[in-house]
């Protein structure tokens, strides 16, 4: 009975310690000082764990279709890129800020499995600045995105600054609105 009560005194006091701990605001939780080595695996393996868990039993369509993958670098040019940086482009002033600083995707996904792209990328990942993008984003659009982010590990900067050129002449001419007939004179 002994050994109970002592069990049981000792979890009060770490309860109680937590609690002060919590409610003096000693923590900093400032985005520019990294977390303890404790907290930051925790934090960690807690991610790394609960996306592998919840991405099982996810059934990846087909990712080699060209116009998918087209359409995922659309999604990851607008939405992606600014915070995780793409071949030959360097995060902004935002990406940068974040802590935990976001991944170079490029250099990250071959170790990501695509239900666990995809997993993020629907879902988002709490207090990172990840986003879920389920509520914003078709399925056909979150497995392109996926498609896209699994070429990313193969692209050089110069392909894709290639396809960034190529959707800025697109996106021009979607520009012209009705009139196809519209010319441009240099």
């Amino acid at each position: 009975m002994r050994v109970i009560w002592t069990i049981f005194i000792f979890i009060v006091i770490v309860i109680v310690g937590l609690f002060i701990f919590i409610y003096t605001g000693k923590y900093n939780i400032a985005a520019t000082k990294p977390h303890t080595k404790l907290t930051e695996f925790i934090l960690n393996t807690t991610t790394e764990q609960s996306i592998r868990t919840h991405a099982v039993g996810i059934t990846v369509p087909s990712l080699d279709d060209e116009s998918m993958i087209k359409t995922g670098f659309d999604h990851y040019k607008d939405t992606c890129v600014e915070c995780h940086g793409a071949p030959g482009v360097k995060p902004s002033e935002i990406g940068k800020g974040l802590y935990p600083e976001p991944p170079e995707l490029a250099d990250e996904v071959d170790d990501i499995s695509s239900e666990e792209l995809y997993w993020i990328t629907k879902n988002g990942i709490k207090m990172t600045g990840m986003p879920a993008f389920g509520p914003t984003h078709s399925e056909e659009e979150l497995w392109s995105i996926v498609a896209f982010l699994k070429q990313l590990p193969d692209m050089t900067p110069e392909k894709y600054k290639a396809l960034v050129g190529s959707d800025e002449v697109q996106n021009h001419e979607h520009d012209n609105g009705a009139d196809d007939e519209h010319h441009h004179e240099h």
